[in-house]
C-alpha cells in the first residue's frame, strides 16, 4: 500500500507526472480531431453551402 502514496484522492490510478502526459496526449488527439472535423465542414461548404 506503501506505493499508492504518490496518487491523488480516491480512485486515483495515475501518478501526477502520468496524468501529465495522460493530458498532453489527450490533448492532441482532440486538437487533431477538432482541425480535421473543421476541415471537413469547410470543404463541404465550399462544395454545397447549406444556406
Amino acid at each position: 500500500m506503501s506505493e499508492d502514496n504518490d496518487r491523488f484522492g480516491p480512485g486515483a490510478y495515475l501518478t501526477p507526472e502520468e496524468a501529465k502526459e495522460f493530458h498532453k496526449y489527450f490533448m492532441s488527439s482532440f486538437i487533431g480531431f477538432t482541425v480535421v472535423a473543421v476541415l471537413a465542414h469547410v470543404m463541404v461548404w465550399v462544395w454545397r453551402p447549406w444556406f
